[in-house]
């Protein structure tokens, strides 16, 4: 693709030849979250816009806060990959996607930089008002595919852009003791566990079984919105705030 002009004013442009047609005409009503796990800012911005690589977002942003769109807002950038949320299955026709220079976990989790999330914050919220995208729809990479991925990681600020008017968030309940849940359980009350997971949007089959697939989705869920324990157990705490969460849904709907 040729140069084309931003939809956020003050970006660069780079493009990438990885993306097509938004299917059945869909117009982007999710924000997708990702870290990039590279090991550099210049060899992943090179990567998303290689043809080879079969990858891409609409936007990328570096440490130094420095925003480059690679995809028109209009096109389906190739960043979300299989994945599912409240019965969306083709995530990257339902979505922006904004990858942040970060080389993740397999890199050591470092912290990002100030001013990258500053500039994360300043795009997010121009992309939310110009599309109105509900807060509950603004998600990281590892909520819609809790097996295959974790970024941005448990690292990621989302109480902070919380505050800035961005994304779901209630604050949550402190860890502590009480009844949990873990992999190889089952029964009635993981199924009602699963239900809840459904109805706020995670890809968990309701069946009873506290298998891999929900392991992984409480993992996920923690990392958004418990992050201060992260391991698939769902103890009182992670239960308490996914209650907190669907109930501060219901109060706005």
């Amino acid at each position: 693709m040729s140069e084309f002009q931003p939809d956020f004013a003050s970006a660069g442009v780079c493009p990438s030849p990885n993306h097509g047609e938004r299917r059945d005409g869909r117009s982007p009503d999710m924000l997708i979250l990702h870290y990039t796990g590279m090991p550099s800012a210049e060899a992943a911005l090179q990567w998303l816009c290689a043809e080879e690589s079969q990858v891409s977002s609409h936007y990328f942003v570096d440490e130094e806060g420095r925003i480059t769109q690679l995809v028109p807002e209009a096109r389906r950038a190739w960043h979300a990959g299989q994945g599912h949320w409240k019965g969306e299955t083709d995530i990257n026709s339902a979505s922006i996607g904004i990858e942040i220079a970060n080389p993740g976990h397999a890199g050591g989790s470092p912290p990002f930089h100030e001013a990258q999330i500053e500039a994360v914050i300043r795009l997010c919220r121009d992309i939310i008002d110009r599309h109105a995208i509900p807060a509950e729809r603004v998600l990281a990479h590892s909520d819609i595919a809790p097996m295959r991925k974790q970024d941005p990681g448990e690292g990621f600020p989302w109480d902070r852009l919380h505050r800035e008017g961005i994304g779901h968030w209630v604050e949550p309940q402190p860890v502590g003791g009480g009844r949990f849940f873990q992999e190889g359980d089952s029964g009635q009350p993981v199924e009602a566990l699963q239900s809840l997971l459904s109805l706020y949007g995670y890809g968990v089959r309701v069946d009873g079984s506290y298998d891999a697939e929900t392991t992984a989705a409480i993992r996920a869920f923690q990392r958004h919105f418990r992050p201060a324990r992260v391991d698939g157990v769902a103890d009182a705490s992670t239960i308490g705030t996914l209650h907190r969460l669907l109930s501060d849904l219901a109060m706005v709907a």
